[in-house]
């Protein structure tokens, strides 16, 4: 979260021409509440669910840059089933310019609690070893998200992922 995933997922789809989905949007549209309402009154776990089916049917995708929520790597096949078709990207942040830019959003459900730049770091920490399997690896923290778009572009290009 706060690592810029959907502004520069979009900026990478219009140069690279493909479609953009966000997953945490499409889950809202499908079940017709904010995330938040999700984990509040579901649970957390119902919410990973979504996630994971929806990373199934996106698996047929072609051409789409697809914005991922955080947690959703931790998810046990997950990440794999991304890794299958596409070449992953994931965008890093220090906690202290995550907590920057999220601060002032209430639709965080994950930062609800008394130090939300406390549970940034432990969520970092917990998810580390999951963001660290991505193909790529790009630190957001005080570059321009048309820049870091470029700099994904450019590796995708040089990847066995690109298009003929």
């Amino acid at each position: 979260m706060g690592t810029g995933k959907s502004t520069v997922g979009r900026l990478l789809a219009e140069q690279l021409k493909f479609d953009f989905l966000d997953t945490d949007f499409l889950i809202e549209q499908r079940c017709g509440k904010s995330i938040t309402e999700i984990f509040t009154q579901h649970s957390e776990a119902m919410f990973r669910q979504l996630e994971t089916q929806l990373v199934a049917e996106l698996a047929h995708r072609d051409r789409t840059v697809i914005a991922t929520g955080g947690g959703l790597p931790i998810h046990p096949g997950n990440l794999e089933s991304l890794k299958q078709h596409a070449l992953v990207v994931c965008l890093w942040a220090s906690p202290e310019r995550i907590y920057e830019r999220v601060r002032d959003q209430s639709h965080r459900p994950l930062l609800q609690g008394t130090n939300p730049l406390d549970k940034i770091r432990t969520l970092l920490n917990e998810r580390e070893p999951f963001y660290r399997r991505a193909d790529v690896l790009i630190n957001s923290d005080f570059r321009p998200a048309r820049e870091v778009a470029q700099q994904i572009v450019n590796q995708f290009r040089l990847g066995p992922a690109s298009p003929p």
